[in-house]
């Protein structure tokens, strides 16, 4: 609770596969929350079991949020602490949370992000890829707009980081090939932070071959390389004259 008798939104990450990922102040903050709020509650049952936390659930997820978020920010104005998980990862970040984290930023309601787990960033500097700047995609839209988007990215010069379901990554790595080159560089990571952890880092073309080969299976990152930079630099010649028009001739010269 805040100064003003408010309760607090907590956006609380969970990890991505390595259950030794979970930060000690994670687990301070679902303890002492007075709500819960879960994108399956089955999943963070089982996660709160395992790191003795009692806490009252309730289901969070995209099918009712728009339905939901009033009513939790009521309870928030009202006193309660809030905590936000997702099944894996930080909530908002491909996941249930942004509208929450408005309804209540918007209503002067504290929010407090907990730094921790989240699949992106460990994929970006694994990769290989330049990292001091990227950009974040997240899932392509499955039909309408998805080729679109991908055409709007053909210039993009930042590294670009993109979630992907393992049905998916084939035909996703063709349509890279496709818009960006078959020789763009790429890694695909999956199973992060998990036993089975991998990073095929390669041309989209080499990538490609290599996951035909060998389907995939798991949560997939997928890295590309932004567009080479061209720089097109007119280089004057100083000692041109304007008035004799010809290439390399000397001002006062024959």
């Amino acid at each position: 609770m805040d100064a003003k008798g408010q309760g607090i939104l907590y956006i609380v990450p969970t990890p991505v596969g390595n259950l030794e990922d979970m930060t000690y102040r994670a687990v301070r903050v679902l303890r002492e929350a007075d709500l819960i709020l879960a994108e399956d509650t089955r999943t963070t049952g089982l996660l709160l079991k395992h790191f003795q936390v009692e806490g009252r659930l309730l289901p969070h997820h995209k099918y009712n949020e728009h339905a939901t978020a009033e009513m939790i920010r009521d309870r928030i104005l009202a006193g309660a602490d809030v905590a936000l998980v997702s099944d894996a990862g930080t909530p908002g970040i491909s996941d249930p949370g942004f509208l929450l984290a408005r309804t209540c930023a918007e209503e002067g309601i504290e929010v407090r992000t907990l730094p921790g787990a989240t699949a992106c960033i460990p994929a970006v500097v694994s990769s290989g890829l330049p990292c001091d700047r990227f950009c974040f995609e997240g899932f392509l839209p499955h039909k309408k707009g998805r080729q679109t988007q991908i055409d709007n990215l053909t210039d993009e010069t930042r590294t670009m980081i993109f979630y992907e379901s393992p049905a998916r990554l084939t035909k996703t790595l063709e349509q890279f090939a496709a818009a960006f080159g078959e020789q763009r560089r790429c890694c695909v990571s999956r199973e992060i932070s998990k036993l089975h952890e991998e990073h095929v880092r390669g041309t989209l073309a080499e990538v490609l071959e290599h996951f035909r080969e060998c389907p995939p299976k798991g949560e997939i990152v997928i890295t590309v390389a932004g567009a080479d930079r061209v720089r097109n630099t007119v280089h004057k010649n100083k000692y041109r004259s304007h008035d004799e028009g010809e290439e390399g001739r000397c001002p006062g010269g024959e």
